[in-house]
């Protein structure tokens, strides 16, 4: 079946093979095409609303709290409710909805599985199609994985929770298309992972948990929420049986978080701190103010104040609500040399002692080699507590915008725009290759950490900044440290794997969102156009 219309509105542009059929059938894309007919005019309007109140920022406006909303912020009031298997969250692994990986994820020392159809997948449609079939047999338990030495994976008797990570508001799925244009990936993900798996979930004491992306506004929640009743009463749900954890990783949500948890207070259990997408979207969004320009990425961190305050009121309003602050995720992955291995873990260790310490109820791992070290910090924080609910800080004083706006000390080097170069440079190629979750000089890398790879240099350029060196940032000095620095890549690849690659594709690629004048707001969506 290709570009059939299966009904009225939908239209599908890859044909149906076997592992199709298993996941849009009739009855799963009815559904689907509801949701999209129902919700997709809407969604086009609060990205519509984004580029408005971006412009605003780009001519001098600085994000801030609204007053509109004083009454939400400042009356008392809490979300539904959590479920049992979500009351305790301490350590959570995230990582791409591949087979082998859903399994080796669900079996680790950690309590919740991110499955993740955004940051860590680069959304080919076999890809997806083939995440839909693999979290649909790890919620039957039926779920195994025999690699080519033959080494059977299979689920241990008492997995992880799962929760699914759908794509983000701004991101398209191009092989369907309603009335022409591409449907939103969010709604293909989250329509074909509740159809296909809600029933199960709710028979062995669970239920569908998702987890939401990259939001902006409390509108942006509001219409998740609609998303999330329309479809418990068209499936006669109790209202709350969808649950949902949302990621405040952009700066314009760090200002509405009361409003984004009262807004979906039926269906949140939580907020995160998605701190590497927050710092991209620190210099997305401040990306035309000279003063706010951020150093080198080794710089930022979270002892940096407009770090520490976001992470601090982020726990300090989840908790009145009664909803979880959930910390952010350790990038490290373990070395095989046991010198480097025991700096990682030290490292890791510190960061998560910094988030148990100020409230945090759980937090994220890239890596199942961290789960151990990870989990002793929280257990030793928590105690026989299963969480941290009763951490209010109300002895801080308020956070001000002020705060979450501070720029952030540290310097701009050579060296940091060369690693910048390099890291964007091998995930963008690793992208369009059909790989998302890249582990690149002792990091997991994801589209969040190689976006404020080039989105740095973009604004180095763009505020005419000076290196530490005394070298201003031109796009000139950009293209030779690119061409420089290609090989390096090469020579650390070795020629084969280099020449198999697609790096001057992506090298194109990265050239153009970097020195463009409008700042290119993802690079997924240039990128999505490589990928089959």
């Amino acid at each position: 079946m290709t570009q059939s219309t299966v009904n009225a509105e939908l239209a599908f542009k890859q044909p149906f093979g076997a592992q199709e059929k298993e996941i849009l059938t009739p009855e799963a894309i009815a559904f689907l095409s509801e949701l999209a007919t129902r919700f997709t005019a809407k969604r086009n309007a609060l990205l519509a609303t984004r580029t408005m109140e971006q412009r605003q920022i780009d001519a001098g406006t600085l994000p801030n709290f609204i007053s509109e909303t004083y009454s939400i912020r400042n009356r008392e009031w809490k979300i539904r409710g959590i479920p049992l298997d979500l009351q305790n969250r301490r350590v959570e692994i995230t990582g791409p909805v591949e087979r082998k990986m859903v399994i080796n994820a669900l079996n680790a020392n950690v309590n919740v599985f991110m499955a993740d159809f955004e940051d860590s997948l680069s959304p080919t449609w076999e890809k997806v199609i083939d995440g839909q079939i693999n979290l649909r047999d790890a919620v039957n338990g039926t779920i195994s994985y025999t690699n080519e030495a033959g080494k059977r994976y299979q689920l241990n008797p008492n997995p992880a929770v799962l929760i699914c990570r759908v794509r983000g508001l701004h991101l398209p799925e191009k092989h369907v298309t309603w009335r022409d244009e591409p449907i939103p990936a969010g709604l293909f993900d989250f329509a074909l992972y509740f159809f296909h798996n809600v029933k199960a979930l709710r028979q062995k004491g669970s239920g569908p948990y998702f987890y939401l992306p990259k939001t902006q506004s409390w509108q942006e929640a509001a219409w998740w929420g609609e998303v999330f009743s329309f479809t418990e009463d068209r499936f006669s749900l109790p209202r709350g049986t969808i649950k949902a954890t949302l990621l405040i990783e952009t700066l314009p949500a760090v200002f509405q978080m009361d409003e984004i948890l009262f807004h979906l207070r039926d269906h949140i259990v939580g907020l995160n701190c998605g701190r590497w997408d927050y710092i991209f979207s620190y210099i997305k969004t401040l990306k035309n103010h000279p003063d706010r320009v951020l150093p080198d990425r080794q710089s930022v961190t979270m002892d940096q104040a407009f770090l520490d305050a976001y992470s601090r009121l982020l726990i300090k309003t989840c908790h009145r609500r009664g909803a979880f602050a959930m910390g952010g995720m350790a990038a490290f992955i373990p070395s095989k040399d046991p010198e480097r291995n025991a700096q990682v873990l030290q490292k890791v260790k510190a960061d998560k002692e910094r988030e148990a310490a100020n409230g945090h109820d759980g937090t994220w791992v890239a890596h199942p080699g961290l789960a151990d070290t990870v989990m002793a910090v929280f257990d030793r924080a928590l105690g026989e507590k299963p969480n941290q609910l009763d951490v209010l800080r109300e002895e801080d004083a308020p956070i001000t915008a002020a705060q979450l706006l501070e720029p952030c000390r540290g310097a701009r080097t050579e060296a940091g725009m060369r690693a910048n170069i390099r890291v964007a440079l091998q995930y963008i190629e690793a992208w369009i290759s059909g790989n998302g979750c890249v582990p690149i000089y002792g990091l997991m890398e994801d589209a969040a950490t190689a976006e404020i790879s080039r989105t740095s240099i973009w604004q180095w350029i763009r505020h005419e900044k000076t290196l530490d060196n005394g070298q201003v940032v031109t796009q000139a000095l950009f293209r030779d440290l690119l061409a420089e620095e290609i090989r390096v890549i090469q020579e650390e690849l070795g020629d084969q794997r280099f020449c198999q690659g697609r790096f001057d594709e992506a090298a194109r690629l990265m050239e153009r969102i970097t020195t463009e004048p409008e700042l290119v707001e993802f690079l997924t969506l240039p990128g999505y156009r490589l990928i089959p």
